[in-house]
């Protein structure tokens, strides 16, 4: 559950990532060829298939042998179809969080911010195998890792879908474009762009997918950090009130001083601290295991001190200027210059420790015996 060091893309093939932010992210598609040349694929089959028997990993399985099929993971190895049967796909999500080498392709990608950053899908499919013409929410990177695969894409005003299906299928798919991704090339397309992958023999396909909240799904966390971090002081009063003819009716002045009271809150950085949290909170289907043996305080920052620190996997730890929160959890006060290093590099050296405080450490200790961090094996 360590990741290997990955350092963020500069380039995407013919286009440095600057220029590629400029002219492309969230406003056109592009097929970026060789932009990573040298990828070996991050997951084999075997493991994908492994990864797809586990309860707490996302798969699922889409055939179109006599029309359109959908089953939901996870699967044993006798629910898969013969890999030498055509027109199926295994998806996998989050294998990132679950392997060390897609989590350091998935981290190749930083040059967009971890809080846009969702996760790495992986798909297996066999020759003909795809999920059909669809449209997508949110930004995407279709990493072609091993075999080919066709891609036709369009932008077109007409989403009906084709009725009765498990699957989401446009009903009128009319492509534009069309392009055969190798190993290493790889398709932006922002949201919103009708696509259609088909594999051409034996693939995998590697998907890094990018989430923008919406603000109505905010608004529950929104309200409860606003419930817990409000105390509002003091009560109406009307030492001066008057006698009423309409005993009823809700006084002015009343509505006007609750008004007064309480739109103080919200503030930005109410806004702040409910960003950092929804977006650091893990997949639902992410469990932490605590160590059944861990460390002593003093022994865990002596190892510190020698070897560093590395988030696990699946920690997401984001930081602003005022506030940091990792899973979920929101910290007091500001970040330090060792904790915004390990967010940033999710890891960080023994001598970067030493700066660390008592009450410093002992939080990492608490996020070390969680499952949070670990201690990397000594070389």
């Amino acid at each position: 559950m360590r990741p290997p060091s990955a350092t963020p893309l500069t380039r995407l093939g013919p286009l440095s990532v600057a220029a590629f932010m400029r002219e492309h992210w969230q406003k056109r598609p592009v097929l970026l060829r060789r932009a990573l040349a040298h990828l070996s694929t991050p997951v084999a089959p075997e493991r994908l298939f492994a990864l797809a028997a586990r309860d707490d990993v996302e798969s699922r399985l889409v055939a179109s042998f006599n029309g359109w099929r959908l089953r939901h993971g996870p699967f044993a190895a006798a629910d898969l179809p013969a890999r030498s049967r055509r027109r199926w796909t295994l998806l996998v999500q989050g294998v990132d969080r679950h392997d060390a080498a897609a989590h350091a392709l998935l981290a190749r990608f930083r040059f967009v911010p971890d809080a846009r950053l969702d996760d790495l899908m992986v798909s297996f499919a066999t020759d003909g195998g795809g999920v059909g013409p669809h449209v997508d929410s949110y930004d995407v990177f279709l990493v072609q890792a091993h075999g080919r695969r066709r891609w036709r894409i369009g932008r077109q005003r007409d989403h009906a879908l084709v009725p009765g299906l498990p699957l989401a299928i446009l009903a009128d798919f009319r492509p534009a474009h069309e392009w055969v991704l190798e190993p290493g090339d790889v398709l932006y397309l922002p949201p919103g762009v009708a696509h259609e992958g088909v594999a051409l023999g034996e693939c995998i396909t590697c998907s890094v997918g990018f989430r923008a909240p919406r603000w109505q799904e905010l608004v529950s966390p929104w309200y409860a950090w606003l419930e817990e971090s409000t105390q509002v002081r003091g009560a109406y009063r009307d030492p001066d009130l008057r006698p009423t003819r309409a005993p009823a009716r809700l006084p002015a002045r009343m509505i006007d001083a609750a008004y007064r009271a309480l739109a103080r809150r919200p503030t930005r950085e109410d806004a702040e601290a409910t960003l950092l949290r929804t977006l650091s909170e893990p997949k639902p289907n992410v469990v932490f295991e605590r160590r059944a043996r861990p460390l002593s305080e003093r022994a865990f920052a002596a190892r510190a001190r020698a070897r560093g620190l590395a988030l696990d996997l699946r920690t997401r730890l984001l930081y602003s200027r005022r506030r940091a929160a990792i899973n979920g959890e929101l910290l007091d006060g500001p970040p330090s210059r060792p904790l915004r290093r390990l967010a940033d590099d999710r890891r960080i050296m023994g001598r970067a420790t030493a700066s660390l405080v008592a009450e410093q450490l002992a939080r990492l200790h608490q996020w070390y015996v969680a499952g949070w961090l670990h201690l990397p094996r000594a070389r």
